[in-house]
């Protein structure tokens, strides 16, 4: 329920690792709105931000004797939903 703005300014100093992607997607998400529909930045709030689950890349990793772990390479999806602020 937070601006775009108040948003962005919040994931500028979370000390969280995941906050940088998520800062980027929030901002292509308000250039998208902007450009694609006309919408006005100040006016945009954050309605929904979730991350789902994506592909797993698997790999193998040797070991002694002969033998191989695997290492599973984690991927996610992450959603973000603007809408207009009601006034």
């Amino acid at each position: 329920g937070k601006s775009v703005n108040e948003a962005a300014a919040i994931l500028d100093y979370a000390t969280i690792v995941s906050a940088e992607p998520v800062k980027k997607v929030l901002l292509s998400a308000a250039a998208n709105a902007e450009h694609n529909y006309g919408m006005d930045r100040g006016d945009l709030i954050v309605a929904e931000a979730f991350a789902d689950q994506g592909p797993t890349l698997k790999r193998m990793n040797p070991v002694s004797k002969g033998r191989a772990h695997s290492i599973l390479k984690r991927t996610s999806h992450i959603t973000v939903i603007l809408d207009v602020q009601s006034k």
